[in-house]
């Protein structure tokens, strides 16, 4: 069996960087029958970020290879923008911890702003350091989170969390800061979810999975809402991590072929969980350019 013609496929989260392939990977997404993808952006200068003017020349080097990723191949894209939460420690060493919390605290009000304005759909990553830190960066780093988490109660958007893998306690504790702040915990979204957790220990908290097989297979069931990512990278120094731009695509192909009983549970991740947690539809378009 193969995929339902009108099935979009959606990599929930990668990067596509200005010196990686850029263009290059979303063609190779579409032509393995990617039709989406949403754009996280990233530091792809490799130098600290060191003010707001910065992460303003990020984001809109991001939304330029967006509008050229849909002219030139035909995927949608959607932008996911706020400064990369482990930024702050090059940042801090580069003009100190206060400033450094000062410019991302700005830079996600710039964030929120772009949401207003329909140039992001999301703020992301936020969240903390996915490794031991000193307790004044870790303090630092969950001062910049709950402004995270309010600027987008402000705007109405999700934010797409960056963290260490979550148990059930972890995903408790997201929740009860989201609500604290007055954002739903259905819109915080873990990122980078790469063991299964049931609906039922994470307390409201929208996964989005690693498209790894074992991952997918536990994925399939779930009620939702969820989604499905690589987390493409896009840096030379490190092809295809962390998966490869193309395997949302053959993972789904994948699933069609080897359970076609369960494919209608692609629409779970494909569409449905878009629509509930970015109010847009995602769809498949024919033809155009490849």
């Amino acid at each position: 069996m193969t995929l339902p013609a009108d099935l979009p496929v959606v990599d929930h989260h990668c990067h596509l960087s200005p010196g990686g392939e850029g263009v290059a990977a979303a063609r190779r997404f579409r032509r393995e029958g990617g039709s989406h993808l949403f754009l996280a952006t990233h530091n792809w200068s490799h130098a600290p970020l060191r003010s707001v003017e910065d992460y303003r020349v990020q984001f809109e080097s991001i939304e330029e290879l967006g509008r050229r990723i849909r002219t030139e191949t035909a995927v949608g894209t959607s932008l996911v923008v706020a400064p990369y939460p482990v930024d702050l420690l090059e940042t801090a060493d580069a003009i100190g911890l206060a400033k450094a919390v000062e410019v991302q605290m700005q830079t996600l009000d710039l964030a929120g702003t772009w949401v207003r304005e329909h140039r992001a759909v999301a703020l992301g990553e936020v969240g903390w350091p996915h490794f031991p830190v000193s307790a004044d960066h870790g303090s630092a780093a969950e001062e910049i989170f709950l402004h995270a988490l309010g600027v987008a109660h402000d705007v109405g958007c999700p934010v797409v969390v960056h963290s260490e893998e979550l148990a059930p306690d972890g995903y408790r504790r997201l929740s009860e800061r989201a609500r604290a702040a007055g954002l739903p915990s259905e819109r915080v979204i873990k990122h980078y979810t790469r063991s299964y957790v049931p609906p039922d220990a994470r307390s409201g908290v929208t996964p989005s999975f690693l498209a790894r097989k074992e991952t997918v297979a536990g994925a399939l069931m779930d009620p939702g809402p969820w989604f499905l990512e690589t987390d493409f990278l896009d840096d030379p120094k490190r092809p295809g991590a962390v998966l490869d731009i193309a395997t949302v695509p053959r993972r789904a192909s994948a699933i069609a072929r080897q359970y076609p009983d369960r494919v209608d549970r692609l629409r779970i991740p494909f569409v449905e969980s878009v629509r509930k947690l970015y109010g847009f539809t995602p769809e498949r378009r024919s033809g155009g350019p490849g």
